[in-house]
């Protein structure tokens, strides 16, 4: 996503290790790291203190538990729930002065299992709908700001979560079978750079087949 956007936009690069951000910054000319852990919420508040307009904000984080529901402890829900929604929803509130700045977009990757809660997925597709439903709420509340809302659902991809994924399925990790990442960040970057007198709501990819 990072690269996708760098021909057109100066980066803050979130995540929470600092000496991979600050490898891909030096790769891309106007880009810093911000390294940040998103469910601290003090550190979260110190690191947006100081941003005062943001153009883009591009939720990427997420964790997964795969399991049934009979087997998946209050653990695995809160653990979810904190990474792909409450730490989503309290980045993006420290942000909103920056975003209605800039009347900025802020982009949710969301997931297949956004729109259909398959079994063994419980945990996960709950946070996911959690995730469109703020998305909703935040493009309704925030219209008026001018903040446009881009909630991004993709199919499989192919990165360590999927391999994690397939592990715990016991399957095979066939890449070429999956949507890659270059080609989802592709797809945010030509919604994000949508001229202003439209808008996508909500994106769903899916890989060839």
């Amino acid at each position: 996503m990072a690269r996708a956007l760098a021909s057109t936009h100066d980066l803050l690069l979130g995540g929470r290790d600092r000496q991979a951000l600050a490898e891909l910054a030096e790769e891309l000319p106007g880009a810093r790291p911000w390294a940040v852990e998103l469910t601290d919420e003090h550190a979260l508040a110190t690191a947006a203190a100081d941003i005062e307009r943001l153009d883009v904000l591009v939720h990427s984080a997420g964790v997964v538990e795969l399991g049934p529901i009979a087997e998946t402890p209050a653990a695995s829900w809160r653990r979810v729930m904190e990474v792909n929604l409450v730490a989503v929803a309290e980045s993006t509130r420290l942000l909103l002065p920056a975003l209605r700045a800039a009347q900025g977009k802020v982009v949710l990757i969301n997931s297949g299992a956004g729109l259909r809660a398959n079994p063994q997925w419980g945990a996960y597709a709950a946070s996911k709908f959690a995730l469109r439903a703020f998305g909703d709420a935040l493009r309704a509340e925030e219209a008026e700001n001018g903040v446009r809302v881009i909630s991004v659902h993709p199919g499989r991809v192919a990165t360590d979560m999927q391999r994690a994924v397939r592990a715990t399925e016991g399957g095979d990790f066939q890449p070429e079978k999956y949507l890659r990442p270059e080609t989802v960040a592709e797809a945010v970057a030509a919604a994000v750079r949508l001229p202003d007198d439209g808008q996508i709501t909500e994106l769903v990819l899916r890989p060839n087949p």
